[in-house]
């Protein structure tokens, strides 16, 4: 019965988004009505030095009609922003001239590449296709300091891809001015005689909170790259990417035992990755041995009393340019499926192949096929013979049809299997624009799982369905999903199975005549599910009051009322918190939250239910432009509710300094200590990164721990003073070769 009636609910589905396209069509045609601007063209290109005295700025094409969107969209801009654009054959050239009326509280840091976050920046969205599906992002800061990424159709922005583009930022007497220059080589885009492409430019002025944009974003204007600025460019040179990344690394670790700090020995290692643009916008990836380490280690969460394992983020390079293409409809902060190609599964590859962009101007192709040799190695060390040394095989392949605005169809395939074992999912998501204020999307997974050993085969599904509204004052979203308990994807990250969910927010957002508050926003987050294998029901209701200031600074106020099932029971999640940040002078930010609740001590055999106390602290220090400091504390107990006897508490410090030399090298230290464990570890990091893919990284890091040795019965113990358990050194330099 519950199968039916969720395939009944995907059936729905397609019939909604077959009513919505007529209207669709219509908006759009609207949209293609309006005029396109052909952009100048240039035989002599600027030099990238900060000063907007080349030539070619004079007769460049300018954009300045900049109107506020952050923290209310349509109004006059508090600084004016002059945009100029020209192109040549291989290169799109942006000049930005940003008027500063107190140039001395402008916001700039000279920071590691993507760094830049806290900073006064300026931005342009890049979407070479012109089909409204998102575009590659490039910010600069001031000071020069490069941002990359890619921005999806809503405007969300994803910073993990980089590419190869030259800036540069000086600050002086009116405000501060930036050059750009972005190679075609850099994009994908489609090979015509003529193109057009659209544009999207943007401001952010820290002290005022205050984010302006050309063209006006409007909130009742639908997505936001369908809103952006229509250009013409003629008579490119397609140059075929053909990259080499050589990559050379080298480990050395030592670790405590019997009594005496011995070294394992030293571990050296070569990579290989090429690139072949196989067209203009379809690029193919290849690895042997790929180097896939991680310069540095995720900072310290907490690690116990948890129902699902911690997600990290993606953060090595094979993977991450085309990774906005795996993106998946229905994705709701609410949602149990947080991924379908989740790449952090793939632990240890020895060979990887990727293959990501567009066949012809609306099919978008992305694929990626990894041996992992991880899974053999830990049946190893765990003693079984019959799958030691023996590679997972990853495959995750992805379509999408592009069709008018924001909307279109597609599809997944993913596959892992190992020794036997295998996971196969496939399923359907999409996107229809219902009008320039709502939008329908839905999602639908099949999998198939077998067991080796066994040979029993578990079949599952997701169903997922999500309903948007949004306006200058309402922004509506709601939800279905329904997972059954043997769904599973495990090329993917999902939390939950086994559940029937409607989640819901709805905000509501005023914008008061005050210098105080700028926007403030009510809004009420929940889900409300059935657990299938208990047939209980929870619910979980956030109640927010969010104020909104001046200087990057935030007040919000939570009230929850909910409870949760385990292992056949319900617990409660009610409490209240408080969180807030902002940026108390140009050198000093802070932010910090403290939560007081009812909680789930999550032990299947013996669950219970607890309260306590969550708190969060940050601080940023920067006493010049090229020295940071930051001091980070988190902080979690858990008391039974029965008898008030704390059960334990979990804190982490993490204290970080950073010299920025130029923006090539820094300098990083950083010292974390976990109370829990008894533990503390210490990191020294040099890096240079001349452009992405050229770097050079030498780190040296140690493990301390509260423990002592017993010559008598030759173990370890605990202890009151740190010994150190483990060093290493790490080098890693690899060489990027452009054709």
């Amino acid at each position: 019965m519950g199968n039916r009636m969720s395939w009944a609910w995907g059936t729905g589905i397609f019939l909604l988004g077959a009513l919505a396209l007529p209207a669709a069509r219509s908006n759009e045609s609207a949209r293609l009505a309006t005029d396109s601007v052909a952009i100048h063209r240039t035989e002599t290109p600027p030099v990238i030095d900060g000063k907007l005295d080349d030539p070619v700025w004079q007769q460049a094409t300018s954009f300045d009609e900049f109107l506020t969107f952050k923290p209310d969209f349509g109004k006059p801009t508090s600084e004016p922003t002059c945009v100029r654009v020209a192109y040549d054959r291989k290169n799109i050239y942006f000049a930005f001239e940003c008027s500063d009326s107190e140039p001395a509280k402008i916001k700039a840091a000279m920071a590691k590449r993507d760094g830049i976050d806290m900073d006064d920046w300026i931005g342009v969205v890049l979407d070479t296709f012109g089909d409204s599906q998102g575009g590659y992002l490039f910010e600069v800061n001031p000071l020069g300091v490069q941002l990359d990424g890619m921005i999806n159709a809503d405007g969300n922005g994803d910073a993990s891809f980089d590419t190869v583009w030259q800036s540069k930022g000086l600050i002086h007497n009116g405000g501060y001015s930036v050059e750009v220059a972005v190679p075609f080589k850099s994009l994908r885009y489609p090979f015509r005689k003529k193109i057009t492409m659209k544009l999207l430019f943007s401001r952010y002025i820290g002290r005022k909170s205050e984010q302006t944009s050309f063209p006006q974003l409007n909130p009742e204007g639908g997505a936001i790259m369908s809103q952006s600025q229509r250009i013409e460019l003629s008579d490119i040179q397609f140059e075929r990417p053909l990259e080499f990344l050589p990559a050379v690394t080298f480990n050395q670790t030592s670790v405590h035992g019997g009594g005496a700090l011995k070294s394992l020995g030293g571990k050296a290692d070569f990579s290989l990755t090429g690139k072949l643009g196989l067209t203009s916008n379809l690029t193919l990836d290849a690895a042997y041995n790929p180097d896939f380490s991680q310069v540095e280690a995720d900072a310290g969460q907490m690690d116990v009393n948890l129902r699902y394992s911690i997600y990290y983020s993606e953060k090595r390079p094979f993977f991450l340019e085309g990774m906005e293409n795996f993106s998946f409809a229905t994705a709701m902060e609410q949602n149990t499926v947080g991924a379908v190609a989740y790449t952090r599964t793939i632990v240890d590859p020895l060979l990887g192949l990727k293959l990501t962009g567009k066949i012809g101007t609306r099919d978008v192709l992305s694929g990626i096929f990894a041996l992992d040799e991880f899974p053999g190695d830990l049946a190893a060390e765990e003693g079984d013979g019959e799958r030691a040394g023996r590679e997972a095989a990853f495959t995750i392949l992805r379509y999408k049809r592009q069709m008018s605005q924001d909307n279109y169809i597609g599809g997944f395939f993913t596959q892992r299997g190992f020794a036997g074992d295998r996971n196969s999912v496939g399923g359907v998501d999409g996107r229809w624009r219902l009008n320039q204020t709502s939008f329908l999307e839905y999602s639908a997974l099949g999998s198939a799982s077998r067991d080796g050993r066994s040979g029993r085969n578990e079949p599952g599904h997701y169903l997922g369905l999500r309903y948007n509204f949004s306006n200058r004052h309402w922004n509506v979203d709601l939800g279905f999903f329904d997972l059954s308990e043997d769904f599973r994807i495990d090329t993917g990250y999902v939390t939950r199975t086994g559940i029937t969910q409607l989640p819901l927010f709805v905000m509501y957002s005023a914008f008061p005549k005050s210098k105080l508050f700028q926007r403030i926003d009510t809004f009420w987050w929940s889900y409300h599910l059935k657990d299938k294998p208990s047939d209980l029901f929870e619910t979980y209701n956030h109640l927010v009051l969010r104020l909104n200031m001046p200087h990057q600074s935030q007040v919000r106020f939570d009230a929850i009322l909910g409870n949760e099932v385990f292992a056949s029971q319900r617990f409660s999640l009610s409490g209240w918190r408080v969180r807030g940040y902002t940026q108390i002078a140009k050198q000093l930010y802070l932010e910090g939250s403290y939560r007081r609740s009812d909680r789930v001590f999550y032990d299947e055999a013996a669950p219970f239910q607890g309260h306590g106390n969550t708190a969060d602290l940050f601080l940023l220090f920067q006493p010049f432009d090229r020295l940071s400091a930051s001091l980070g504390l988190s902080y979690y107990d858990i008391f039974r509710s029965s008898d008030r006897q704390k059960v334990y508490d979990y804190t982490i410090w993490r204290g970080r300094t950073t010299f920025q030399v130029n923006r090539h090298l820094f300098f990083r230290a950083i010292l974390e200590y976990n109370n829990y464990w008894k533990k503390i570890n210490a990191d020294l990091l040099a890096s240079f990164t001349y452009i992405p893919g050229t770097v050079i990284y030498a780190g040296y890091g140690s493990a301390f721990e509260k423990v002592k040795w017993s010559n008598e019965d030759r173990e370890y113990f605990p202890g009151d003073d740190y010994l150190q358990t483990k060093r290493s050194f790490f080098f890693k330099a690899s060489y990027l070769w452009r054709f």
